[in-house]
């Protein structure tokens, strides 16, 4: 008997891959554009870009390893 059901590890790995990439990639430009086309850009928005691409970078990492190694070996 599955202990976790019917999860799909590759799919959960590959989505949040991406999704950590996306939002590392949301941050940066934004940031990048942010500061190139509108220069006084309030400080909340520069914490919220760097938020994202910190936290993009700790959902890239840690999904694979959590999705891709653990789980199936818990079972």
């Amino acid at each position: 008997m599955q202990r976790y059901g019917s999860l799909d590890y590759q799919r959960l790995t590959k989505g949040g891959l991406g999704l950590g990439l996306a939002l590392f990639l949301v941050g940066a430009v934004g940031t990048l554009v942010g500061h190139a086309y509108f220069e006084p850009l309030p400080e909340w928005f520069d914490v919220l870009l760097f938020d994202f691409e910190v936290l993009g970078l700790l959902v890239a990492l840690f999904s694979p390893i959590l999705f891709g190694v653990v789980l199936p070996l818990t079972e």
